[in-house]
């Protein structure tokens, strides 16, 4: 337990004590010789618990089940929600022991984690079991007569649903309240938003827990006994094989996200770490939006990917120390386009793919590579934008300091409307408000390997009062504008001006 902090052993060691003392009064229940006392059951669903959770880690079984049938944490949680409706509460809380301390555990130290998780789990389904029978649950089973109802025997439908229900509830309660001083004592997380959301993305799934624990407990009170019970456990098992299947797949996008963002870092190293934050800034705003969870995710690939046409681009052009000449820039302002080749055929994308094609463009219709305005910018890329340009200016890099966020969010409150969508401007400073904004040192100034040029990477930030534009070059004045939907001007060197882009040592040299 050296790298728990005291904190936290001190409340392990609390919840611990806690389920001894909801364990201990199983010693007043019958002995194990008497066919009515509760042993045979808890024994019986003990291991059936305990033999769910064994494939996780037993080697055989790992290598020949794991690829087609997935041991995940709460998948089995309708046997010990069985057990809280079938048993005195002292039972139901041992039931959950020996499963918990021969789960998989991911992470070190693994044996502090299974006594965790057995504290926690006979806590709460002591709790599940005392819940269940402060409303009359056994009786709603039929194990004894419910007054005015059913006959003994005969579960008591739909009044046994309610205390099945509160059961469901006190179990997803205590495990919730838990969690959270495990990330306050633990992971140090903020009291105020330690339990933020933990209860509301438990209630769904423990439902249907406590419907499949609820059906067990029938069956196995039923004249066809404690074998038809654990035909339940069988689309349960098909459910955790779908939302495997689906984390599988899930698992895969990340990877080949993380190939990409790695492979980019590699060549342009001066920028390590904003395809991340831009993702980050990205779904920020698709929060404050109200963007599913489906799209907000789709949105974050689209921030972290933004970059990754830079694969197309020469490194000598990425890593000049020097003004670029205009076929130099000419060759950067195309790697939207290369960014959208390289990720066209991946399908899950979806909408990032235009985000990538289109976050340089502008409102205003001086940006590239197409030239589009208000509108007819994707809206992904209108969000990536403001995200991309808000890190630029926050981040630090070998060439300057970063700037604060409050100078940054007035820059892009000047320039929504001309270069950002002032929507996004406004999603992005009230989730700034809301979250804050931590930034890390992106250049490689104390890695190995050759240090980064000391000029300004090619991106989205606005104009500065005393700076110049980094990212789409504003038209000269009396320039025409390409046609909307026009190829890419590849041949039109950038405008002079106070506004042109210039890759030349900061005043001083490094910093």
């Amino acid at each position: 337990m050296n790298a728990i902090p005291g904190a936290a052993r001190a409340y392990i060691c609390c919840a611990v004590l806690g389920a001894l003392a909801c364990v201990l009064p199983v010693s007043a229940l019958p002995g194990p010789l008497d066919p009515d006392g509760p042993w045979p059951a808890v024994l019986l669903l003990g291991a059936l618990y305990a033999l769910c959770e064994a494939p996780a880690r037993c080697r055989f079984l790992g290598r020949s089940v794991r690829g087609s049938v997935p041991v995940t944490a709460g998948s089995f949680f309708p046997v010990l929600l069985a057990a809280a409706f079938l048993l005195p509460p002292a039972a139901a809380a041992l039931v959950a022991v020996p499963g918990a301390l021969c789960g998989r555990v991911a992470q070190r130290p693994a044996g502090v984690r299974r006594v965790w998780r057995a504290a926690q789990l006979a806590i709460a389904t002591w709790a599940a079991a005392q819940a269940h029978r402060l409303l009359d649950g056994p009786a709603a089973l039929g194990g004894t007569a419910h007054p005015g109802h059913a006959a003994p025997g005969i579960p008591d439908f739909p009044y046994a649903l309610l205390p099945a229900g509160a059961g469901a509830l006190a179990f997803c309660l205590v495990l919730s309240a838990l969690d959270g001083g495990v990330f306050v004592t633990a992971e140090r997380q903020p009291v105020r938003t330690a339990w933020r959301g933990l209860l509301g993305r438990s209630l769904a799934p423990y439902g249907a827990h406590a419907l499949a624990g609820l059906m067990m407990a029938v069956l196995w009170r039923s004249p066809y006994g404690p074998l038809s019970a654990l035909f339940v456990l069988l689309p349960m098992y098909i459910s955790c094989w779908v939302f495997a299947q689906y984390h599988r797949e899930r698992a895969a996008h990340q990877a080949t996200i993380r190939a990409l963002v790695q492979a980019v870092d590699l060549k342009d190293r001066y920028t390590r770490g904003h395809s991340e934050r831009v993702g980050r800034a990205s779904a920020m705003i698709a929060r404050e939006l109200g963007m599913d969870g489906e799209r907000l995710e789709v949105l974050r690939f689209a921030g972290i990917l933004h970059d990754v046409g830079k694969l197309g681009v020469p490194t000598r052009v990425l890593r000049k120390d020097g003004p670029l000449t205009p076929q130099e820039r000419r060759v950067i302002e195309l790697h939207p386009e290369y960014g959208h080749e390289i990720v066209r055929g991946i399908g899950f994308l979806g909408e990032a793919r235009l985000a990538i094609l289109h976050h340089h463009e502008r409102l205003d219709g001086s940006g590239y590579p197409y030239g589009l305005a208000g509108t007819e910018i994707p809206e992904f890329a209108r969000v990536v934008a403001v995200a991309d340009a808000f890190d630029a200016m926050t981040s630090t890099r070998s060439y300057r300091r970063a700037r604060p966020v409050a100078t940054a969010v007035a820059e892009l409150r000047r320039c929504a409307g001309t270069q950002f969508d002032p929507r996004m401007v406004r999603a992005l400073v009230r989730a700034l408000d809301r979250y804050g904004w931590q930034t890390a040192v992106t250049s490689d100034e104390t890695g190995s390997g050759p240090e980064p040029p000391p000029h300004p990477p090619l991106e989205a930030t606005p104009t500065m009062a005393a700076g110049a534009l980094l990212g789409a070059p504003r038209k000269a004045s009396g320039a025409p504008a390409a046609p909307r939907g026009s190829a890419p001007r590849k041949n039109v060197p950038p405008p002079p001006g106070p506004d042109t882009l210039r890759r030349t040592p900061p005043p001083g040299g490094r910093p």
